[in-house]
């Protein structure tokens, strides 16, 4: 029997320092997050960011934490609950950190007596501190807890050509009222040494003006080329000139070397340049979290204006968006026929 288990990032249970501790703990101690021997990492960790780092990140978490809670987790058990209504199979839910574990969802499949899982890891490029290590866990727990099961991966649908028209479709709505001067593509950061540990090929990655747009095998498991490619396809379906948008990444971590340029520091140079209105998209995520309410619409926001921008718009994520929901649906409806994803 086949069964679908949709895998987010995760949230504290609370916007506290209490709760906020140990999921940090959990999250950055991910030997895919931050990929430094062991020890080294729990010195980085547990001694030095988990002494200051719960407070500050339990202010920003209470900026944007609703009634419901974590708005992450609130819109993924709504977009949760509208797939399940598109497709006959079972379907559950899990983040990487956090509640509801992965281990919980497939025990979920399991007791509804699924042997088959289609493992959907919500994240549109691939990186190893979000695909991979969701890959690994799930991996590691079947092995563990459920060895009869199969796991079938939903790979990276950066360049799907129905997300694509999804993702364009939803910036497009959101700019009818907004007259831009600018429209910024911010990715989240990851370090670059990261794109170099997932070159299947061992070469090919320099991280320079011409790799990401020369065809190679390791594009498949890049994520810098993945998320230049989606901006090309959406500017491209939105017919966007040149001179009208930009990629960034954001939410950097100081001491190494990560993908540039940084959204922040760009952002407070368009005023000076005469971009006065800016509009944010934010396709990494496919649900509006941390990174994308406080980061991008609060202090992006605040630090634009500060530095003379006149008008800003955070274009939300496609959340629990109703043709987001049968896209998804579609992916996995022809998967319980065929055996193929993307067929």
């Amino acid at each position: 029997m086949k069964g679908v288990l949709l895998v987010n990032l995760g949230s504290p249970e609370s916007p506290t320092p209490k709760d906020v501790k140990p999921y940090l703990d959990e999250f950055l101690m991910d030997k895919y997050v931050i990929d430094v021997p062991f020890l080294l990492r729990a010195l980085l960790v547990r001694g030095i960011i988990l002494r200051k780092r719960p407070e500050a990140s339990a202010h920003a978490y209470s900026q944007i934490w609703t009634e419901d809670g974590s708005p992450l987790i609130v819109i993924s058990k709504k977009f949760h609950e509208k797939v399940k209504t598109k497709t006959e199979l079972p379907v559950a839910l899990s983040m990487r950190y956090g509640k509801p574990n992965i281990e919980s969802g497939l025990q979920k499949l399991a007791d509804q007596g699924v042997t088959d899982v289609l493992l959907f890891p919500l994240y549109p490029q691939y990186a190893m501190a979000s695909t991979k290590t969701i890959e690994v866990l799930a991996e590691e727990i079947r092995k563990k807890k459920f060895p009869a099961m199969t796991i079938t991966e939903v790979p990276a649908f950066y360049n799907r050509p129905d997300y694509i028209k999804n993702l364009s479709d939803l910036i497009k709505k959101n700019l009818e009222n907004f007259e831009y001067d600018h429209l910024l593509f911010s990715y989240h950061g990851i370090p670059e040494r990261h794109i170099r540990k997932t070159d299947i090929t061992k070469s090919h990655c320099k991280i320079d003006s011409k790799c990401c747009v020369t065809p190679s095998p390791a594009h498949k498991f890049c994520y810098r080329h993945q998320c230049y490619e989606t901006t090309r396809l959406v500017v491209e379906q939105l017919g966007i000139p040149a001179d009208k948008y930009s990629l960034t990444f954001q939410s950097r971590l100081a001491g190494d070397k990560w993908l540039e340029p940084y959204t922040d520091v760009e952002i407070n140079k368009m005023p000076n340049a005469g971009i006065k209105k800016l509009a944010v998209v934010t396709p990494a995520f496919v649900a509006d979290c941390l990174e994308t309410l406080e980061e991008i619409a609060m202090r992006a926001n605040e630090d634009f204006k500060t530095h003379g921008g006149e008008d800003f718009l955070a274009i939300p994520c496609l959340n629990d968006g109703e043709e987001w929901s049968q896209t998804a649906a579609n992916w996995i409806n022809d998967w319980s026929k065929s055996d193929k994803i993307f067929a």
